[in-house]
Order: C-alpha cells, then sequence, then structure tokens
C-alpha cells in the first residue's frame, strides 16, 4: 500500500524559509519519481518540483526556480523540499507525491498535504 505523508508547513513571514518533508512508505524510489505540487485557493494545481529514480536528477517550476530546492534521502525514504525567499504568492496546500516519471503531469500517488501561509 503506497502511503506519503507532509510535514512542516506552516506560518512564515515574506522572505523566509520552510523545509518540507515528505515520508514515502510501498514505493520505491529507485522506480517512482517523487515530486511536489502545490493548490492555492482559486487557483489550478502547479506541479513545482520533481526529483526523478533514475539518476535523482530534478527540474522546477519557473515559478520556484531558483528558490526551492528537492532533495530525497532513500535510506530515510524522505523527499524534502527546502523554501527560500518565501512570497505571499507561494501560500498554498503542498502534497507529495509519486508518478513513473517526473516529465508525466498527473501523479499516481499522493498525501494530504501540509498548509503554507506566507504572510506578514
Amino acid at each position: 500500500q503506497v502511503q506519503l505523508a507532509e510535514s512542516g508547513g506552516g506560518l512564515v513571514l515574506p522572505g523566509g524559509s520552510l523545509r518540507l518533508s515528505c515520508e514515502y512508505k510501498g514505493v520505491s524510489s529507485d522506480y517512482y519519481a517523487i515530486g511536489w505540487f502545490r493548490q492555492a485557493p482559486g487557483k489550478e494545481r502547479e506541479n513545482i518540483a520533481c526529483i526523478s529514480a533514475s539518476d535523482g536528477s530534478t527540474n522546477y517550476a519557473d515559478s520556484v526556480e531558483g528558490r526551492f530546492t528537492i532533495s530525497r534521502d532513500k535510506a530515510e525514504k524522505t523527499v524534502y523540499l527546502q523554501m527560500n525567499d518565501l512570497k505571499p504568492e507561494d501560500t498554498g496546500t503542498y502534497s507529495c507525491g509519486s508518478k513513473v516519471w517526473c516529465a508525466v503531469k498527473r501523479y499516481d500517488y499522493w498525501g494530504q498535504g501540509t498548509q503554507v501561509t506566507v504572510s506578514s
């Protein structure tokens, strides 16, 4: 059974940082990509970062490139999203998911999400 659980969200000031964690079970990061997407009220869901299974290569949405970093710890079965220089437009529910390839838009499995609020 595939399970993904996010943690680390919260309220942060503009310009601040947060690190989100995604613990996964029942899926091997040797074979499946793990990534993050976010949903803000009134906006479409946005895929923001992904780390591939094969070589650990990463890709990012233009909106977070240079500010967010995705990484993984295979031994701990955890994927992280380090978010720096946060902006109010980064507010939303952040979820992690697994899929076969990062190039695929839709995730096969995902967690419940963690709320990130950027506000002064």
